[in-house]
């Protein structure tokens, strides 16, 4: 009985100092490369829902989650973490395009956690709002820019000064 109890607490030991290893020396888990996507969609796309999903996890936006205004259109604008890959930046600003009729606004990076994108958001005023015009959009969907560069060309484009306007 007692052989039994030393050749199982051995191979336990085994076991334990080989997952250590691995743990230690092994590739590190792999983060999602986007970890949550929030839209906002005009209320006649309530009925799309799982053809939505489908299209956005098929960009590579699995976690997606859809809210729909009860009237009018959403803000044209779009937000996203420092560390989205250029590819889903580059399909989110597609998808935006074609269900919120356009790209507008741009929010900055640093309101985001790192891997966040969200779309059409009403959560944020005009102190944070970097309008954009479509020649600029362009250059941000260019297919040749690294996630590196495109994150630099987003910053610049979303770190001047704002000067509110309104009663602030």
């Amino acid at each position: 009985m007692r052989l039994w109890q030393h050749i199982i607490g051995l191979l336990l030991l085994a076991l334990v100092s080989e997952m250590s290893v691995l743990a230690a020396f092994g590739e590190k888990p792999v983060a999602p490369t986007v970890s949550r996507v929030e839209v906002v969609l005009a209320y006649h796309f309530r009925t799309r829902e799982a053809e939505l999903k489908k299209e956005f996890a098929q960009a590579g936006l699995v976690n997606a989650h859809f809210q729909f205004a009860r009237m009018g259109q959403p803000p044209q604008n779009i937000g996203m973490g420092r560390e989205v890959p250029a590819d889903k930046a580059r399909e989110a600003i597609r998808l935006a395009l074609k269900y919120n009729l356009g790209v507008g606004i741009l929010l900055p990076e640093r309101l985001f956690p790192p891997r966040f994108i969200t779309i059409a958001s009403s959560n944020y005023d005009d102190t944070v709002e970097y309008p954009i015009d479509q020649a600029t959009l362009s250059k941000l969907q260019n297919p040749e820019l690294t996630t590196e560069v495109f994150h630099r060309l987003y910053h610049e484009l979303t770190s001047a000064v704002i000067i509110p306007k309104g009663h602030y």
